[in-house]
């Protein structure tokens, strides 16, 4: 494309570029060129500095320029300037241009600028054109994601967003609302997919091994140290590395982990040479980070590490949408898992889904599923298959529960008093942090 004001130079360039064997389309204004670019791709733009309005400043080409380059991909711009005026072609280069050529120009000079030009416009066309390609595959193997509610849409752009790059996101939401689906979704759309997802979870490791962990240890670095051992942050070197229950980390453990975070660089236990590793960090808590960080529990300088991005995900209760959606999926999972393929939900067990509160989020309604297809006698699971407490009728649930559904009961009732928050829960049911984790894992919860 070439975009300048006087037809005479307009007519000019496109016999010399044609006798050349470029394909030349011409605009005589800078909305000329911005229609033409709307409908065309172009290898390369050779546009004059001034038109009509102001044939002296420039300002009409760096306006005209800078719209050019707001475009997801910008073709290569030559600028043209009258001789002598050199400052007006430095502020192009300074806003995006590749290269300026001089009126009157130098034929030779010209082509092979135009050449240069033209073949990095198509370089970056066809650069581009792979990444949609490359996208467009990562996407189809993506972890599926059901999640149609209007509540859960601001959630599902942000990831889009996000996922490409190497940002550090903090995933934030109550207990079983999907922040490890969601890790695993971002990590398959990332430029990291080819390598495995490592996660972990914070909150179940003892304090003493959190370092072996972690970081790996090396033979004899303490008693049980009988081989050289591999952590977690090295497994995931040019990789994506999930902590899960990242709040639950005890201050010690902050520091330690703020340490690699700022650097990149860790050493082994008992190691006395740092290893550096690239690692991208998807993190997860069901507590509030800066509740956390105004009663001292939680270092702000690592918070603002974990957080460059933040996604809040709302609770299953806030997704009523989702509920059909997601209940007829596990369905479908488990029906075929257990040999149950005729299995369908009845009226009224949609309705006590629906109309179930769902403390436990995804999760619980997952578990909840599976123990219906499970336990339901015939074809239809209805309302009583489900055994899920409605109000007064909760008495009588509890009476037709086991003894272990009873405990999965209460232990989700203690973590939505608490909102979510494993230390409170476990000190309202009488347990350790540790003992309730055990029986969080053994519930599936």
């Amino acid at each position: 494309m070439i975009a300048d004001d006087q037809r005479d130079i307009l007519e000019a360039l496109k016999l010399l570029l044609k006798a050349e064997g470029f394909e030349v389309d011409t605009a005589t204004s800078p909305r000329g060129v911005l229609n033409a670019v709307n409908v065309r791709d172009f290898d390369a733009l050779l546009i004059d500095m001034n038109y009509a309005r102001d044939t002296t400043s420039g300002a009409e080409g760096l306006d005209l320029l800078a719209q050019l380059q707001e475009r997801e991909l910008a073709p290569p711009v030559v600028v043209m300037t009258a001789w002598g005026n050199v400052e007006s072609a430095v502020a192009a280069m300074r806003r995006g241009a590749r290269d300026y050529v001089e009126k009157p120009w130098d034929n030779n000079r010209l082509l092979a600028i135009l050449r240069t030009q033209v073949d990095l416009g198509r370089a970056l066309r066809r650069s581009r054109e792979l990444e949609i390609e490359n996208r467009a595959l990562r996407k189809e193997g993506l972890p599926e994601l059901i999640a149609e509610s209007r509540a859960m849409q601001p959630v599902l752009r942000l990831m889009e967003r996000v996922a490409p790059s190497d940002a550090n996101v903090l995933l934030l939401g109550d207990h079983g609302s999907g922040k490890e689906v969601l890790a695993r979704w971002i990590h398959a759309a990332s430029q990291r997919a080819d390598r495995p997802l490592i996660a972990v979870n914070l909150g179940g490791i003892p304090d003493g091994l959190f370092e072996s962990e972690l970081f790996g240890h090396v033979k004899g670095a303490f008693t049980d140290a009988k081989a050289d051992r591999v952590g977690r942050f090295e497994l995931a070197d040019r990789s994506t590395l999930f902590l899960d229950e990242i709040a639950n980390l005890p201050l010690a453990q902050q520091a330690k982990l703020l340490r690699v975070l700022e650097t990149g660089e860790f050493e082994r236990v008992g190691a006395s040479s740092p290893r550096r590793v690239d690692v991208r960090l998807i993190s997860a808590t069901n507590v509030d980070p800066q509740a956390a960080v105004k009663a001292g529990a939680f270092r702000e300088d690592l918070l603002f590490r974990l957080n460059t991005v933040e996604i809040r995900i709302p609770p299953l209760r806030e997704r009523h949408d989702d509920i059909p959606l997601l209940a007829t999926h596990f369905l479908h999972r488990y029906a075929q898992r257990y040999g149950k393929s005729t299995m369908s939900l009845a009226p009224d067990g949609m309705d006590a889904l629906l109309r179930h509160s769902w403390p436990g989020n995804v999760r619980e309604l997952d578990h909840a599923i599976e123990r219906a297809v499970l336990l339901a006698e015939r074809g239809q699971i209805r309302a009583r298959d489900f055994a899920l407490s409605q109000g007064e009728d909760g008495v009588a649930a509890l009476e037709q529960m086991s003894l272990e559904e009873v405990e999965r009961a209460l232990i989700q009732k203690a973590l939505s008093r608490a909102h979510g928050n494993v230390s409170d829960a476990a000190t309202a049911l009488g347990l350790s942090r540790s003992a309730l984790y055990r029986r969080l894992k053994l519930h599936g919860l």
